[in-house]
């Protein structure tokens, strides 16, 4: 069988061609959104990765967002729908859910995406859910949290630094628990899709099984570096007043960092698990070190 992937060169598509290469033929296709662009899929399944990823650095215009995750998914869907491909995967996000969570996040929470990134994803999500599928075919979304993996530095890259470098982490005072997606899992979860056929059509969240806090990643962290992790608990209300006054004056730590580093997210991949009928093949804890160590290459 033959897929094709959009976004074929980044982290995820990189990892899952290595993933599928034994078990199928596998195309790379680069695009890009153009007014009236119309796609001719030649392929048996559709794997759409690409997108424009949420902009920490905020200079990316709204039109980007929209252009990129939700006119060019558009795009590629309707020529799927008209196509001879039977399978159709859209790699959403849960930011396309929520920004914020409280409590648990499920696949049956109301979206109310804060971000113009969230909201191009949920606009592609309604685009193809408000479609009718035809028989033969099946469409999946997928909702992914933060995914880590080896080759993948992100955000988890700087606490790594922090840990290496002997520096106390001071914000061991916050309890917060999130969740996070192991690339092989992502991978696993993916395969399953395209090999069972008794997985119905809908919107999945993916995660691993078990949320960690930050206090946690920082304890294994140092694991990983056989360093003792040096966790500090400054009072929590001093941290958030030293945070707010960094917001006029330019601290490396203000608000909207603190709340980034110490928030609550967790993410149920209930749904996913029940629906395979199989666990999956990697526990939060291990895959997270496998991710620490390549960072030492």
């Amino acid at each position: 069988m033959k897929i094709i992937i959009t976004g074929g060169t980044g982290f995820v598509g990189n990892n899952l061609q290595n993933y599928l290469t034994a078990t199928y033929e596998i195309e790379t296709m680069s695009v890009r959104y153009e007014h009236d662009q119309q796609f001719d899929i030649k392929a048996d399944i559709v794997i759409h990765l690409a997108g424009k990823a949420h902009d920490l650095k905020k200079v990316s215009k709204p039109k980007d967002y929209y252009e990129a995750n939700f006119e060019l998914t558009k795009q590629l869907f309707d020529a799927f729908i008209v196509s001879e491909a039977s399978i159709f995967i859209f790699m959403s996000t849960v930011k396309a859910v929520a920004d914020e969570v409280k409590g648990i996040l499920s696949e049956d929470e109301i979206p109310d995406p804060k971000t113009h990134y969230g909201i191009a994803k949920q606009q592609a999500e309604q685009y193809i859910l408000n479609k009718e599928i035809p028989e033969g075919k099946r469409v999946y979304i997928l909702r992914p949290c933060m995914i880590h993996g080896p080759g993948n530095k992100g955000n988890l890259n700087l606490l790594y630094q922090l840990v290496a470098k002997g520096l106390p982490w001071p914000l061991g005072d916050f309890k917060n628990k999130r969740s996070f997606l192991s690339i092989e899992n992502l991978c696993f979860v993916i395969k399953e899709l395209l090999e069972n056929s008794a997985i119905t059509s809908g919107v999945y969240q993916v995660s691993d099984d078990v949320p960690l806090s930050t206090n946690q990643l920082i304890q294994l962290l140092g694991t990983s570096l056989n360093k003792k992790s040096n966790i500090w608990n400054i009072s929590s209300s001093l941290v958030k007043g030293v945070a707010k006054l960094g917001d006029y004056l330019h601290f490396p730590l203000n608000s909207e960092r603190l709340q980034k580093l110490t928030e609550n997210y967790v993410v149920s991949n209930r749904k996913i698990v029940i629906a395979m009928g199989k666990p999956l093949p990697i526990q939060s804890e291990e895959g997270l070190l496998k991710t620490f160590q390549s960072f030492k290459k």
